[in-house]
């Protein structure tokens, strides 16, 4: 004989099925209501930090174009200064001049920096690769530094890229690279060798390094360097300051231009830092800047 099923008890079950169906639904309406403001809420944070980067950037431009105008009339007067066009200098008021070009120039770097950020932040760099030689490169840095070596006790040699290929790059970023890659050896090189040199990797490729024999970065030290406003504790920092911007740019200017950067140290030995690049820009990389 089949079981029968109680109509109450039927009717009781479908009547407790329906309140679970509602009250299931009112939680996925009010969990659908808290997701809805959470993403209103992302939306209207991530405007106001979208906000905050064009302050900060437009901030950093203006702030950087108006200190320009001051340094640069600063230098000019220590130039003519030291020229003695108004008459000869004792060997005080020489080391005094000295001591205001050298802050000056340095603050004029630090602006540079700045700017230079400022701009990649905003996406305003332009990169403007053209078929160039390494040699061409090699020999205007070498004039550039010059002038510094003579006043230093460390050897900055420059190994001629003979042989090597022509690159399709934005020579400049790239002369900006390695003239920060070496100032950061001279600076931390009292006494040694500064090698900059190339070679091929592969066939797509090239690396640029500046090996020195310096005081070299401890291993807990270096992951940041490339940050954003990191600088090294050390003597020689402390007396040598900067903005902390200079790896950090180099290493944007290197991914714009479709490389990447590193570095190699340690401590009390020297240090390597290296820039690889594709031999040929690629064009997306190209079409990228505004």
């Amino acid at each position: 004989m089949a079981n029968s099923i109680d109509p109450s008890q039927q009717q009781d079950e479908l009547q407790r099925l329906r309140q679970d169906n509602e009250s299931l639904r009112s939680e996925l309406d009010e969990t659908n209501l808290g997701v809805v403001a959470l993403y209103a809420e992302l939306d209207k944070q991530a405007e106001q930090l979208r906000e905050a980067s064009e302050l900060k950037s437009r901030f950093l431009s203006y702030m950087s174009h108006e200190f320009r105008t001051p340094l640069g009339s600063i230098l000019s007067m220590t130039r003519l200064m030291t020229d003695e066009m108004d008459g000869p200098l004792t060997v005080e008021q020489r080391k005094q001049v000295a001591f205001i070009s050298t802050g000056a120039r340095e603050l004029s770097d630090m602006v540079d920096d700045l700017l230079d950020l400022a701009k990649i932040e905003a996406g305003r760099i332009t990169i403007s690769p053209a078929w160039f030689d390494m040699m061409d490169l090699f020999s205007a840095l070498r004039g550039m530094f010059r002038p510094i070596t003579e006043s230093t006790e460390a050897d900055l040699i420059f190994e001629d890229p003979e042989g090597m290929p022509r690159l399709y790059t934005d020579d400049r970023k790239l002369a900006q690279i390695l003239r920060n890659f070496i100032s950061n050896a001279l600076k931390f090189t009292p006494k040694g060798t500064i090698r900059v040199s190339a070679h091929i990797l592969n066939e797509n490729e090239v690396c640029f390094a500046v090996r020195d024999t310096g005081i070299g970065i401890p291993e807990d030290l270096q992951q940041d360097l490339f940050k954003d406003f990191s600088q090294l504790e050390s003597p020689l920092q402390k007396r040598l300051r900067g903005t902390g911007l200079g790896l950090s740019l180099c290493k944007r200017y290197a991914e714009l231009l479709g490389g990447h950067v590193g570095m190699e140290s340690k401590a009390g030995e020297g240090s390597v830092f290296f820039v690889v690049l594709p031999r040929k820009l690629p064009e997306t990389s190209a079409d990228a800047a505004p």
